[in-house]
């Protein structure tokens, strides 16, 4: 231990490393409901390419097992390390080292957080658009996720706007992949691949992000449906008709009276239109000017009476802001009220009615809840488990994952697998993939050095 600590503090200074009684507990763990707390054996905290460089040579030469992290805001435990390892944190790399206004890009070190990102450019006009509901993550984070969040209906997921990576290998060679262009038919796409590989393939070090023009005029609509079914297939009417919604969301009854408790918000729904609620849609729309907002605004209202809507609310500005944030923040209140598991399963949005049908079912077998809400535009359906029964939840987690599958779905749209899920999908995945991801990760990380565990078992 005394040789590894000084080692590590040969490379980025004896202030830049932490272990033992000098680690935070935040190092342990992320914001996963699930998995186990898991102290590493050591924190680093480089401040450049060339520092992250040394490290993976020393760790690929001795053994040693690499965890990157970011702001630790995850939810599948793809950054806690082995009691063995050593977490390298992204916290000191935190320059905007570009902002391109002719090309619409920004060049970004992997530790700039979306909140300081967007801050800078605000000024500009300008928007980094992908925002998974927490602006304290990091860019380095949300690369090694492919995080979404609520805009993905209109702006697509991280791996639609990053043009191009700086990356260190485990054996400390840095590759450059992408650049400030938006197509590219030159070889295998290594962004593509390192995007969404949770830190097994490669450390980002530095972001190459386009940006989109910042608009100023915008309206949300709250409509109110008797079922969950019925507020489902009005989503692909809405996003299909043109219009080009920034959110489409679902919420449940459970999750809105939660949410919205949590938070204080009043939205001037009456009672008599609450109690006949199940399910809730939320629709956000944005554009240049006020007349166009307004036009799309009344076209979206009759999509939504036509499909069965209660009734359709036009959100004064508070409101909406509040009822958005609350609905970021929907996870904090499915943790609070002991949530055993939160789940993120995408199926193709035309498929969502019946998925929920099938969730019911799930729900009802075990005698168990199971609410929730979703980006409905997109089909990604998050999914509050209350269950604390080990074999019951464990039942529960393969029937949801399997009856999205069946649907044409997968395990996870935008929190990844870590290492919550990898029972999951080593067992539910097509093992001829799995083979091919494992030749994958033994090209990159031939000594298995880069967060073992994660995803699928070294």
């Amino acid at each position: 231990m005394p040789e590894l600590l000084a080692n590590l503090a040969d490379v980025v200074g004896a202030d830049n490393v932490s272990a033992g009684a000098d680690l935070s507990d935040d190092y342990a763990h992320d914001e996963a409901l699930g998995g186990e707390p898991q102290v590493p054996l050591a924190v680093v905290r480089p401040a450049t390419t060339e520092h992250v460089a040394r490290l993976l040579r020393f760790a690929t030469e001795h053994g040693v097992p690499i965890t990157a992290r970011g702001a630790g805001t995850g939810l599948s435990g793809g950054c806690v390390s082995r009691a063995d390892g050593v977490v390298v944190s992204f916290e000191r790399m935190k320059r905007i080292v570009e902002i391109d206004t002719e090309n619409h890009v920004a060049v970004v070190e992997a530790g700039v957080t979306l909140h300081e990102l967007n801050a800078a450019l605000e000024p500009l006009g300008l928007l980094y658009p992908v925002f998974p509901g927490e602006d304290s993550a990091t860019l380095g984070g949300n690369v090694a996720t492919n995080a979404g969040g609520m805009r993905a209906v209109k702006y697509g997921v991280t791996r639609h706007h990053v043009l191009g990576l700086e990356a260190v290998l485990a054996t400390g060679e840095v590759i450059r992949s992408g650049g400030k262009f938006v197509k590219t038919s030159t070889g295998y796409d290594l962004t593509q691949l390192i995007i969404g590989s949770e830190g097994t393939l490669a450390l980002v070090t530095q972001v190459i992000v386009k940006l989109v023009p910042r608009l100023a005029f915008g309206a949300t609509l709250l409509a109110p449906f008797r079922t969950l079914s019925e507020a489902m297939n009005a989503v692909p009417a809405l996003v299909l008709h043109g219009i080009g919604p920034l959110m489409v969301e679902y919420i449940d009854r459970i999750t809105m009276t939660a949410i919205t408790a949590q938070s204080g918000l009043e939205l001037g729904v009456s009672a008599a239109a609450q109690d006949e609620t199940q399910a809730y849609l939320l629709v956000v729309l944005e554009g240049r000017t006020q007349t166009r907002v307004d036009e799309d605004m009344e076209a979206a209202g009759e999509i939504l009476a036509e499909h069965a809507a209660i009734d359709v609310f036009v959100l004064q500005a508070n409101a909406a802001t509040g009822l958005v944030e609350a609905r970021e923040k929907s996870f904090w209140a499915a943790k609070n009220a002991q949530a055993s598991e939160v789940v993120d399963i995408v199926i193709p949005r035309a498929s969502l009615p019946e998925y929920m049908e099938e969730v019911a079912r799930i729900a009802g077998r075990y005698g168990t809840m199971i609410p929730g809400c979703g980006h409905a535009g997109d089909g990604n359906v998050h999914l509050a488990v209350f269950e604390h029964d080990e074999a019951k939840h464990g039942g529960i987690m393969r029937e949801l994952f399997l009856a999205g599958q069946s649907l044409g779905g997968v395990i996870s749209g935008e929190h990844g697998i870590g290492k919550v899920k990898k029972k999951y999908f080593m067992e539910l995945e097509d093992p001829v993939k799995i083979a091919l991801l494992r030749r994958i990760k033994q090209a990159f990380d031939p000594a298995g050095i880069l967060n073992p565990g994660t995803v699928f078992d070294a």
